[in-house]
């Protein structure tokens, strides 16, 4: 799996930096988002949880998969500003015990 950065543009009102990304992964099937963050956070040098995948598409039959994520200056700016929703896609799976 090969990340490239396509694009990258700073938001000074809500204090984090826009990323656009391509996914190279010809000999596996797409990555989990949680991967795709892992992956990102390492190619950029910060800590996972600043960042948050808010788009990630492969197209039907193509091997590369595209991708929109913020990457905020904290984890608790990052929280104040992500919808619920994305901060829980977000995060590991935990198994339901009953």
């Amino acid at each position: 799996m090969k990340i490239e950065i396509v694009n990258k543009q700073r938001n000074e009102l809500l204090k984090r930096n826009e990323v656009k990304f391509r996914i190279n992964h010809e000999k596996s099937g797409t990555p989990s988002r949680i991967e795709a963050r892992q992956k990102l956070a390492t190619v950029l040098d910060v800590e996972e949880g600043r960042v948050y995948i808010d788009k990630f598409v492969t197209e039907t039959g193509s091997m590369t998969a595209t991708g929109e994520a913020n990457v905020y200056d904290s984890a608790d700016q990052a929280k104040l500003t992500e919808p619920k929703y994305i901060i829980l896609r977000s995060s590991p799976k935990t198994e339901k015990k009953e």
